[in-house]
């Protein structure tokens, strides 16, 4: 099975985080979470976004997430893919050049990637998208789009697979994204 690579930080969408997590392990892959200043053993916190008929998403305290990855010791070289959630997190890991060189090597390397909700910003930042299909949270569409790439505007409940990159807009596309990922993976 698949060794899976997942950048996080603090205030990374729970949901988006968590239920990979637990269910790429369920389907035999390792999975790794790391975050950039961190080891493993230490916690990250999350966020709850929630769709309540808002004009945008609300957010809640989320849980806080035991890390069982050292950023500073991992390589592309040593996974098979790369997984980015969203939430709050993306904004300002986009702008770590260590974590835009990580995601460059794994889109170097053509290896499979997943990204979903904000998570964009962190392909958009490390400029892997020209090109290529990519949903996310409708308010990452400008960045999407002047990355080069064809922003897809999808149901929620929808992801988007161009080549080896499987994107979506969000948690609620889970059973979907999360299917056309392990699609790649085997």
């Amino acid at each position: 099975m698949a060794k899976i690579l997942i950048i996080a930080g603090d205030f990374v969408e729970d949901y988006e985080l968590m239920v990979p997590f637990q269910a790429l392990q369920m389907v035999g892959h390792q999975v790794t979470v790391v975050c950039p200043d961190k080891i493993a053993g230490q916690t990250i916190k999350t966020a709850i976004h929630d769709f309540e008929g808002d004009q945008t998403y609300t957010e809640k305290p989320g849980h806080l997430f035991a890390l069982n990855g050292d950023f500073a010791k991992v390589s592309a070289n040593h996974f098979d893919a790369l997984l980015l959630p969203g939430g709050r997190a993306p904004e300002y890991l986009r702008l770590n050049p260590l974590v835009l060189n990580l995601v460059k090597a794994f889109s170097e390397q053509d290896k499979p990637m997943a990204a979903i909700c904000h998570g964009a910003q962190l392909l958009t930042a490390a400029d892997v998208v020209a090109g290529k299909k990519v949903s996310a949270y409708p308010a990452c569409a400008p960045e999407v789009r002047q990355a080069g790439a064809e922003y897809c505007e999808i149901a929620v409940t929808e992801a988007i697979t161009d080549g080896k990159l499987v994107t979506a807009p969000a948690w609620p596309a889970h059973p979907a994204w999360l299917a056309q990922f392990n699609k790649l993976l085997s």
